[in-house]
């Protein structure tokens, strides 16, 4: 039988001093237990060898259940007891093997998920809870016990008031890539200067921080803030990220160092011919074989292709320096890429003629030219024959490719529909219209992405039927933003995306938390499921207070 705890009738005496929510289901029947699991997706159950090794752990739960209240269940079942006994049995729980004499299992869709052996902590099995999948809290790190972990707007206020020693402040995002890799060198600093400096660490993605944010200049994570006797003195930015670098800093605190300019890769040593508004159309129609590389500066991808498409760039160089009896260097170096090549290939490399050249124009500045031809995203490739465009080429990224390609230029296979000119349940926003767009929907779970991204392929489907699902309901929007085109990039920025595809819950457009689930469709309708039915629970409330 499956009865709320809340029914004295049935809790031993031993209990009855101890405050346990309603909201915790004892169990003590096996067909229940099944019940339960295929009745919730999100429950971490509390086997215990007795009553009274459970009176404690209880306690913590009663809290945990009624912070995860619609998102996530407790139960907890005696196997001291004689039904209940059965049930442990068959789940194969085994309470006392354990020290304490109490084990957490924790089951997601029907089926067992993994144990719970993260600290037993009030913040941390309600993280865990909200995020089954995530990684534990920082301050579960036993490496970072000497930062000091600050929860809310209160501590961080008393820590500024109480503290005399220098105190430097790291505000961070939990999913934030670039803290999880600085967090070590922090917190080995912290431990190296505990006693003389204070570092600690506040987790302010959450909404509710945006008062902070705005008063410490918070645009990205991590933002670190130096403070003397409470009062904020500098950011700690364009620093080394090593513990030595933050001590010797520590020792001399320093307004930023202002960043060095990146050169241009248009006035860098290269073989690309880096093209401009001005003489874009002379050069094309002066060359019969063209690629050109529509770049930005702050493009990842870009850079990462750079390399490769000079390399290309310089064998094609060297081809043409032979060609007009230059040299050899180049089409010698042509002849040994094309041994990765077929043999059709390496017949043709090695005749004396370049099958073309490679030029790049920087987007970003050159927007005429990149209006003219639609640029969106980057990198973008577009090949040009005699004057004309001719292919947009999304798959050469490597030098192999580019020259394969040269050596016999063919139609791409045509491109897939971007995924917003599809028709889907899906809404695709920009910048102008995202706020007003969601301030009409109760629940929204956005999907901050790029088109190239393979995670983000990946997610897609997965969101389009999770969308599906929900097309009926007008309280509710699965909505997608494509942070590659260049009118997306202040709101992207704006709504901390720092990696893709990054997930976003809004509740009638303000910002509330990351999604951090699973990225198939059970994880994306799961979560909305979730909220509505809390969104019903409250109006059956409602509906019995009357």
């Amino acid at each position: 039988m499956l009865l709320p705890l809340g029914l004295l009738a049935v809790l031993p005496a031993c209990l009855f001093s101890v405050k346990v929510s309603p909201l915790i289901e004892n169990i003590s029947d096996h067909k229940d237990f099944k019940k339960l699991l295929r009745t919730r997706n999100n429950v971490l159950v509390l086997y215990s060898k007795s009553a009274a090794a459970a009176e404690s752990p209880l306690r913590l739960l009663s809290d945990v259940a009624q912070e995860v209240k619609g998102r996530g269940t407790i139960a907890w079942i005696d196997c001291g007891d004689a039904e209940s006994r059965k049930v442990c049995k068959k789940m194969k729980a085994d309470p006392n093997s354990k020290e304490k004499g109490v084990e957490l299992l924790h089951y997601k869709d029907g089926a067992f998920h993994t144990e719970y052996n993260r600290a037993v902590t009030l913040k941390s099995v309600v993280a865990f809870l909200k995020d089954p999948e995530g990684a534990p809290l920082w301050e579960e790190d036993p490496e970072a016990k000497d930062v000091v972990h600050v929860d809310s707007e209160k501590e961080f206020r008393r820590l500024l008031k109480k503290e005399d020693r220098p105190l430097l402040m790291m505000f961070y995002a939990p999913w934030c890539g670039v803290c999880k890799r600085m967090m070590p060198s922090y917190q080995q600093a912290a431990t190296e200067l505990k006693g003389t400096y204070v570092l600690a660490g506040m987790n302010v993605h959450s909404a509710e921080f945006e008062k902070i944010k705005e008063e410490y200049n918070v645009r990205g994570y991590p933002t670190i803030c130096y403070f003397e006797k409470g009062k904020f003195l500098f950011h700690y930015e364009n620093y080394g990220a090593t513990a030595k670098d933050i001590a010797e800093w520590l020792q001399n605190p320093q307004p930023p160092q202002p960043q060095a300019p990146e050169t241009p890769w248009a006035d860098e040593e290269n073989a690309v011919y880096h093209l401009m508004d001005e003489d874009f159309d002379k050069f094309i129609k002066e060359h019969s074989s063209v690629l050109v590389m529509f770049h930005a500066p702050w493009c990842g991808h870009c850079k990462k292709m750079k390399p490769e498409y000079e390399m290309a760039a310089e064998m094609l160089h060297g081809a043409s320096d032979h060609q007009h009896g230059t040299g050899h260097t180049g089409m010698e170096e042509m002849v040994i890429a094309a041994q990765t090549l077929n043999a059709s290939e390496t017949k043709v490399l090695s005749q004396s003629t370049s099958p073309g050249v490679l030029a790049a124009v920087d987007a970003t500045v050159n927007k005429a030219v990149a209006e003219r031809f639609h640029i969106s995203g980057f990198p973008t490739l577009k090949y040009f024959q005699d004057g004309e465009e001719k292919y947009t080429l999304p798959q050469l990224r490597t030098k192999k490719k580019i020259i394969g390609w040269l050596q016999n230029p063919q139609a791409p296979p045509p491109p897939e529909p971007a995924w917003e000119e599809k028709l889907t349940n899906v809404i695709h926003l920009a910048g102008e219209d995202f706020r007003e767009s969601l301030k009409k929907k109760k629940h929204a779970l956005v999907m901050f992405y790029a088109p190239w991204c393979p995670h983000c392929k990946n997610s897609i489907p997965h969101f389009t039927t999770a969308a599906e699902l929900f097309k009926e309901d007008r309280k509710i929007a699965y909505a997608a933003v494509d942070c590659a085109k260049e009118q997306n990039h202040d709101l992207c920025k704006q709504e901390g995306v720092d990696g893709y595809p990054t997930f976003n819950y809004y509740n009638y457009g303000k910002f509330v938390e990351k999604y951090n689930g699973e990225r198939g469709e059970s994880g994306f309708a799961t979560f909305m499921r979730t909220l509505r039915e809390r969104d019903h629970e409250r109006v059956g409330k409602k509906k019995d207070e009357l």
